[in-house]
Parts: C-alpha cells; sequence; structure tokens
C-alpha cells in the first residue's frame, strides 16, 4: 500500500458520552488562579447561609416548646462557599473555554440583554 492509498479522513466524528458519576452542579462563583505547574486552576463553587454550630428553643413553663433562638453576631452574617468542583486548564484549553464562552455570552446579550434562559433553545458547542 503506497501513501497515496491512505488518505486522511476529511471528517473527526466526536461521540459524547456521560459518565454515571457526573452531576449537574450549580456555580455561584469561581475562585483560583495559576498554579505551580503554569496552569489554571478554578475551584467552582456555590453559596448559603452558614449552618448554625447550636441553636436553643423557649420551653415554657407548661411544657410546650416556644420560639428559636440562635446565637451569634445579628452583625455579621456567616456564608459558606462550598466547593464542588475543582479543574486545571492549560493554556490552550482555557483559551478554547473563553472563545466558547463569549460566544455563548454574546448570543445571550444578542437575544435580549442575559434576560432568563428559554428551555427550548437547548445547549450547543
Amino acid at each position: 500500500m503506497s501513501k497515496d492509498d491512505t488518505a486522511a479522513p476529511s471528517r473527526i466524528r466526536y461521540r459524547y458520552e456521560m459518565a454515571p458519576e457526573a452531576r449537574l452542579q450549580t456555580a455561584h462563583g469561581v475562585w483560583g488562579g495559576i498554579n505551580s505547574q503554569g496552569e489554571i486552576e478554578m475551584n467552582f463553587y456555590h453559596e448559603s447561609d452558614a449552618l448554625p454550630a447550636c441553636s436553643e428553643q423557649i420551653l415554657a413553663p407548661d411544657g410546650s416548646l416556644g420560639h428559636e433562638i440562635v446565637p451569634g453576631n445579628d452583625d455579621v452574617r456567616d456564608i459558606t462557599r462550598h466547593i464542588h468542583t475543582r479543574v486545571l486548564l492549560n493554556y490552550h484549553t482555557a483559551r478554547a473555554v473563553l472563545e466558547w464562552l463569549e460566544d455563548r455570552v454574546n448570543a445571550l446579550e444578542e437575544e435580549g440583554g442575559g434576560e432568563m434562559y428559554s428551555p427550548d433553545s437547548g445547549l450547543e458547542q
């Protein structure tokens, strides 16, 4: 077989397979930076009010329960950031993700300034 008989394919097909452990996550933000290997490290998180260490409930003289008291500083609101996903990107992948994300944001803005996402528009690459 000569080199001319083994022409390169005209297309590449990517097949997508969802890992059983893959879960949809909400991200309220991301924290990270460039690590010592020159990769971009992104730690996605969602936020929720922190649970108190304890709470107390008033007990009336007749044995009925009154309102609940949560000890704490009323001047400070504790919020917990739950990091649920960590992603490392090399330079080239980070550039591709950046371009992909910019395209999606531009499409949202063209459709109405980023208003509520239309459920029938679907996800695409």
